[in-house]
């Protein structure tokens, strides 16, 4: 067994391995850039090498520097991660040369299923249902149109190394087809160093469902079950689950006996996923080999009891697989939520920044502990008071949850969301919330293009509704008692001067454009028992029970019997006097005062925000990587104005309206915040 192993990577993933290995008692070896010097995986590493500068191509993706830091620290293999040098053969091919284990499959390997062009045509060799498409690198845009319209509209247009969503575009004209080529071939370009670019129809209402694979130098192979992977937003995935509430058992065996000769055709050692698109009618079609760990790999340790990671490196070090296919279990029901640093109210744009508060909720299951199964886990590589970066990816936590049945693993990932505690930037807790609320979601209905269906015109906060919103006004008042009880309870008041508890208040539910609802509401204490009050709100009596303290962000107790964690946070930076509260992804600014200045309240004038509409403002935090109009110069609506870049993707600013710009009020390459001017128009 290897002594020391180094982690070619970073974030939660690096943060993954390293907690494998030290179960194993390896030593490990971080790799960071000057962005991660802080990072969580630097600190959790025996060593940590710097590689290079922030932009990933001059530090994670330098296969160079990665190979000197592991002969550097005498590290007898390598461990690559997801994504950057993950599936790269050359790097694979050169780890080996140079004496040392990749822990993932051997090159040759890499080379046949990692090119999703090569791995097509092996899957038609091999008899194995692909579907139609132009499986060579296309030239040029105008050759992806030619192409595009001879398969037959929709189409999709993929990069050869993509992966993680990145150069990937759906077309159903010939204007989107030669936009996305262009497109694709830049991000492809940019994050892989690869521009090949290949076209496939797209299968529509299809679902995603992968089958993990694992093989061992000795030519064995099993599958380890399906992960249900079709609730997807811009063909990156946000929900994971296993088993799928879909398949039948017989369909689960056929694809998972087709992944495995699909596997041993390849010689294939380590863990892998094969990924399939599946018709309404069970009929699955091969779509790629993934060579490497996958993000949501962790469902499937949840179900099977097996560590992934561990299986990994023993098979790295020349270790016959421990199980058999018989062996193999699928117990519980599993689901994965990606927590992503974007902010979902504002079309998921990229929200980076410093950590204020990271508090994920409280773990029962732990990283490469396989006997602590049915409770709650979470894999990040951030902590509080961490930097977010803007030059990767934008996914910070994983949250997973593991039930008896699917169910259960949907109530408690609800219940895992509403204590998982983030601020000082944005996140898609909001928006998770809302999925698995959603009904057809609860039947397992749905299809890849399920987000696209229910949410198609962006996210708002009336998409989260509330089983019962006086819940949320209820509990505001009760925090607000607690509050008046405790200054009561201070010496030293003068007579006749002391706070006064009350029982009668009124909650004012704020609207953002003044459309404000007042709510009466009257307490009473519930004598001998400390953090207990009876609220009544509109004739609705929520008798709530909390022995949370006061300064509290996430607050656990009972109501009318029933447990629940919700967030309350006192003031906001517009209104010191707001309480706000967050329950199942919906979130309340309420103000709760007498009934005398709730009246007052309703009788004062509502300020409008200023009129920002001549500007064009950055949607969010990036590098400015295009201005492409000028002073002077007529613009139309729908005109492309300015390109910012940030995590990985690039965004394309539009006009709003017919205009002149007047002044350009930003430069290329200068690093924007969230609503910073670029172009005014006059």
């Amino acid at each position: 067994m290897f002594k020391k192993i180094l982690i070619a990577n970073r974030g939660e993933i690096a943060c993954r391995v390293i907690a494998t290995a030290k179960k194993m008692g390896i030593a490990t070896v971080a790799v960071y850039s000057e962005a991660d010097k802080e990072a969580r995986h630097v600190q959790l590493a025996d060593e940590a090498v710097l590689l290079g500068p922030a932009p990933s191509r001059e530090s994670y993706l330098v296969a160079d520097k990665i190979i000197a830091a592991a002969k550097q620290t005498g590290a007898q293999a390598i461990h690559p991660g997801y994504g950057f040098l993950s599936e790269n053969e050359a790097f694979a091919k050169r780890v080996e040369d140079e004496g040392m284990a990749f822990i993932g499959p051997r090159h040759f390997s890499i080379a046949a299923m990692g090119d999703k062009i090569a791995s097509k045509k092996l899957a038609n060799e091999a008899k194995v249902n692909t579907i139609p498409g132009w499986n060579d690198a296309i030239e040029s845009a105008a050759r992806a149109v030619e192409i595009a319209k001879g398969i037959g509209y929709p189409v999709m247009i993929k990069a050869s190394a993509g992966g993680g969503g990145k150069g990937l575009r759906v077309a159903f004209n010939d204007k989107e087809a030669l936009e996305g080529f262009t497109a694709c071939q830049n991000e492809a370009r940019n994050s892989f160093g690869d521009d090949r670019i290949f076209i496939e129809k797209f299968v529509e209402q299809p679902r995603h469902i992968e089958i993990q694979v694992l093989g061992d130098s000795h030519g064995n192979v099993i599958y380890l079950n399906e992960r249900e992977c079709s609730i997807q937003r811009r063909h990156q995935k946000v929900i994971e689950e296993a088993p799928s509430p879909f398949i039948s058992d017989a369909t689960r065996k056929a694809m998972g006996e087709q992944a495995v000769a699909l596997a041993k055709a390849v010689k294939y050692q380590s863990a892998g996923t094969v990924e399939f698109v599946v018709g309404k009618d069970q009929d699955f079609y091969f779509l790629e080999m993934n060579t490497r760990l996958q993000v949501e790999h962790p469902v499937t340790e949840c179900i099977t009891g097996l560590d992934l990671v561990e299986l990994m490196i023993r098979v790295a070090a020349g270790e016959k697989l421990p199980l058999t296919q018989a062996d193999v279990k699928r117990e519980g029901w599993a689901i994965e939520c990606r927590i992503n640093a974007e902010d979902p109210f504002r079309n998921f744009l990229p929200s980076t920044g410093r950590l204020v508060r990271f508090a994920p909720p409280a773990q029962s299951m732990y990283q490469g502990d396989t006997n602590a199964l049915y409770g709650v886990r979470v894999d990040t590589g951030v902590q509080d008071g961490g930097e977010i970066p803007m030059f990767y990816d934008s996914m910070i936590a994983k949250l997973i949850v593991h039930g008896t049945d699917r169910l259960d693993a949907i109530a408690k990932m609800r219940e895992a969301l509403n204590g998982f505690i983030i601020r000082g930037i944005s996140s898609n807790i909001p928006f998770q919330a809302a999925l698995l609320a959603h009904p057809k979601f609860v039947a397992g209905d749905f299809n890849t293009g399920f987000i696209a269906e229910h949410y198609g015109q962006g996210f708002r906060a009336e998409d989260v509704p509330h089983a019962d919103p006086d819940f949320l006004v209820a509990l505001a008042a009760f925090v607000r008692r607690k509050s008046r009880e405790r200054a009561a309870g201070l010496s030293g008041q003068l007579p006749g001067y002391g706070v006064k508890v009350g029982h009668d208040y009124s909650v004012i539910v704020l609207g953002s454009t003044g459309e404000h609802r007042y709510k009466a509401v009257h307490v009473d204490e519930v004598v001998g028992q400390i953090g207990s009050a009876v609220v009544t709100v509109d004739a609705q009596r929520y008798a709530i029970s909390s022995p949370s303290r006061l300064n509290d962000i996430s607050i656990a107790g009972t109501c009318n019997g029933q447990p629940f964690t919700a967030q309350i946070e006192r003031g906001t930076p517009r209104n010191p006097l707001a309480l706000v509260v967050q329950h199942n992804g919906t979130r309340i600014e309420t103000m709760v005062v007498s009934p005398r200045m709730a009246e007052l309240h309703a009788l004062m004038p509502f300020k409008a925000p200023a009129d920002m509409s001549k500007y064009v403002l950055s949607p969010m935090p990036g590098l400015l990587v295009e201005v492409a109009v000028q002073p002077g110069q007529k613009v139309q609506a729908g005109e492309r104005v300015a390109v910012i870049e940030a995590m990985k993707m690039e965004n394309v600013l539009f006009a709003a309206a017919d205009g002149v710009v007047s002044k350009v009020l930003a430069n290329k390459g200068e690093s924007l915040v969230v609503d910073q001017p670029i172009v005014e128009f006059g």
